[in-house]
């Protein structure tokens, strides 16, 4: 039996494709690459279409006896979503309603979702459980949210099992494949400081220096990109072995950084000095986002690898450096 990822070109999707098909697993990629990159999948077969074409899903499932559906397309511009909100709901919430009737049709009824810390908004509480209230402060983050309530629908009408992954902030690259991460526009801090490192930015825009955190600029959680392959590896196989009904679970390091770390952090990496420029805070950020990750490691049996800010700066430089301009080198 196959997996199906879609979005399986794209960063994150594309470290996971290399970590199912490392560990045995017979992998199909569908991605219509308008964020994607071809060059990201080696030597997985990967078919070019979107997934609201319904017949042609259908037959890509049926074609490789697909059991199981890992699903990262979508769009993720925090920024983007709150000035064209409808493109989200279209590209995120109609797409998946279509994929859904793709794997009704086919008789797939497993999917691993890629859902975000988004889903939370502002916390109550740091760090962030499963349970805590969910009021997204962007568009980006309702879409999210609403799919998981698909999802939970879905189960109780159809019997579709899904696990929810709620990552925080990925970063790094694989360390032995030439993939990681090439975003056009690169919107996310850690590659645009390596940019800045490189010579190919002026400076690192820090939007907001007045949150209530102990520099004054935004907390985040940062989790290396094999870290989120490994999980997704693993909610397959729960989803496979114990079948189970809609959970979710949170993936991140439970530990947070702010800005300014993050830039002192690539300054001792790359040894360039990095300059910075303060900028207004941006719409819909959180002062705070950090993950608990108990329920991942006591129910999926997960574990972070990559637990320093530092070795994952690192591995994000390697890639930076080896492929100044992306996939086009």
């Amino acid at each position: 039996m196959a997996i199906l990822v879609t979005g399986g070109a794209g960063y994150i999707g594309s470290h996971t494709v290399a970590e199912l098909a490392a560990h045995g697993e017979d992998v199909v990629v569908v991605d219509n690459l308008s964020t994607g990159h071809r060059q990201a999948v080696q030597g997985i077969p990967l078919y070019e279409i979107d997934i609201r074409e319904t017949a042609a899903v259908v037959d890509v499932c049926r074609r490789h006896e697909v059991d199981t559906v890992v699903h990262f397309a979508a769009d993720s511009l925090v920024g983007e979503s709150v000035h064209n909100p409808l493109k989200y709901y279209e590209n995120n919430v109609a797409a998946t309603g279509k994929l859904l009737e793709a794997m009704l049709e086919a008789g797939v009824r497993r999917m691993v979702f890629s859902s975000t810390a988004a889903v939370y908004g502002e916390p109550e509480q740091v760090p962030i459980v499963e349970s805590a209230r969910k009021v997204p402060t962007s568009p980006y983050g309702d879409t999210k949210l609403t799919i998981e309530r698909m999802l939970d629908w879905c189960h109780q009408a159809y019997g579709l099992c899904s696990v929810r992954l709620r990552y925080f902030n990925a970063a790094g690259a694989h360390p032995e494949l030439p993939i990681g991460e090439d975003h056009r526009p690169e919107t996310h801090l850690i590659p645009i400081v390596l940019q800045v490192a490189r010579g190919q930015r002026d400076t690192v825009s820090i939007f907001g220096s007045d949150y209530p955190t102990r520099d004054g600029t935004c907390v985040r959680d940062y989790i290396h990109v094999m870290d989120l392959a490994s999980a997704h590896r693993l909610a397959v196989r729960r989803l496979r072995t114990e079948r189970g009904g809609a959970e979710s679970f949170n993936l991140g390091n439970g530990k947070g950084f702010t800005v300014q770390e993050v830039v002192e952090a690539a300054r001792q990496v790359t040894g360039q000095p990095i300059p910075v420029t303060m900028a207004p805070r941006r719409t819909g950020d959180p002062a705070a986002l950090v993950a608990s990750s108990d329920c991942a490691r006591e129910v999926l049996g997960w574990e972070p690898t990559y637990t320093d800010l530092s070795a994952i700066i690192s591995s994000a430089w390697n890639w930076h450096r080896t492929h100044p301009n992306g996939f086009d080198i």
